[in-house]
């Protein structure tokens, strides 16, 4: 049968002798997180160049994670906005003069799938970027030089990236995610961990209660009901991280078992990412934590809300198991949700048997002390990733 549909060819794309390469991720620190291996890619395929991202302030601070990046341009624009900034055309026509000083060969433009490249990929035309890759299924004219077929729904973000850099012929050897853990942070988070009772080397239970949109926080109640129920059935120390703002739930969360101790707004994200990697297991909300956990191995339980699906976002090499309830309306794409979170009505029983399952080595006499829940974990809706 002839295939009548018209498939554009992306053009193929050079970048071996460029020296000034711009990525563009203006969104969370999970998404710029999950923009490593592409941008592992682009450094292999153009190893003279200075690679430099564009990102929102919270992205910058996971910039530095990223061992692809020679440089961050911090910004805050008008099409990534979600309610927050002023009328300002100023705002965007300075940033466009910072690209335009830069003199950047090309511009790479990573976006999710709800997310348009082409207010940033006019950004770029206007400062004289002549190549502006990026995804899209609707016409933008000749804003973007080289326009990627946008991605099947439910593709993960690391291949929806990777699908913008191999579609211009960009070669990818390593689709795994990868940071780089700072030796003095990494020594400070050490520093922290013992004042919190963990001894060096020791096991330990990490907790990361936060999130940036509420729809996706599983309630500060039922993470200390975790909390207690994990103390009894692993024994281990618990320590709660989290960003400043996570304090007070941070704080309510340890109190909750004695010997667990918080260090929520006390890290840099380098100090933060340095603890998850020295812990035996980590429990967060559908988070940035959750993409850490797999970029350096820590066995993760997520209360995985039903914003988003599980296939764009779940870990894809370390131990895991997402939790949530089934709901017909997930994935609703929310920040808040108006009918009670219904999606993370997970009981904190099942989350303990879910960890004491990836660490191998519960207290059955904890285990029954926490089993309030009349289903087991195998009949929840979950996913695992071995």
């Amino acid at each position: 049968m002839l295939d009548l549909v018209h498939r554009p060819v992306v053009p193929r794309l050079d970048v071996s002798s460029a020296h000034r390469l711009l990525a563009v991720r203006l969104d969370n620190i999970g998404d710029v997180l999950m923009t490593a291996p592409a941008l592992r890619a682009v450094r292999s395929a153009a190893p003279r160049a200075e690679v430099t991202l564009l990102c929102s302030p919270a992205g910058r601070q996971a910039a530095s994670l990223l061992g692809e990046v020679d440089d961050a341009i911090e910004a805050r624009v008008a099409w990534q906005d979600v309610g927050g900034l002023a009328f300002d055309p100023g705002r965007e026509r300075e940033l466009v003069t910072s690209l335009e000083r830069r003199r950047f060969d090309a511009a790479f433009i990573f976006t999710s799938f709800s997310q348009s490249p082409f207010p940033p990929a006019f950004a770029c035309y206007l400062a004289g970027i002549p190549v502006r890759v990026g995804q899209a299924g609707d016409f933008g004219g000749s804003l973007l030089s080289h326009v990627v077929p946008a991605a099947p729904d439910g593709t993960h973000q690391v291949e929806r990236n990777l699908r913008t850099v191999e579609a211009v012929g960009i070669p990818v050897a390593d689709r795994r995610l990868a940071i780089r853990l700072d030796d003095a942070a990494t020594a400070r988070a050490a520093g922290l961990l013992e004042g919190a009772g963990v001894r060096r080397g020791g096991a330990f239970v990490a907790i990361a209660p936060g999130a940036t949109a509420s729809a996706r926080r599983y309630p500060a109640a039922r993470y200390a009901a975790v909390v207690r129920g994990l103390a009894a059935a692993l024994g281990w120390p618990i320590v709660v991280v989290g960003a400043d703002r996570d304090r007070g739930d941070a704080a309510r969360i340890a109190a909750a078992a004695p010997g667990a101790a918080s260090l929520a707004g006390e890290t840099t994200i380098a100090e933060w990412a340095a603890i998850i990697a020295a812990a035996g297991l980590l429990v967060t909300s559908h988070s940035a934590p959750l993409h850490i956990a797999d970029a350096v191995g820590t066995p993760v339980v997520c209360l995985f809300s039903g914003t988003d699906r599980e296939s764009e976002w779940r870990p894809r090499h370390t131990r895991a198991v997402l939790l949530r309830e089934p709901t017909a309306c997930s994935p609703c794409r929310l920040f808040d949700c108006p009918i009670g979170l219904p999606c993370l009505d997970v009981e904190p029983a099942a989350v303990v048997e879910a960890a004491a399952s990836l660490v191998g080595g519960a207290r059955t006499t904890g285990l029954a002390a926490v089993a309030t829940a009349s289903d087991r974990l195998e009949d929840r809706w979950t996913v695992s990733v071995s």
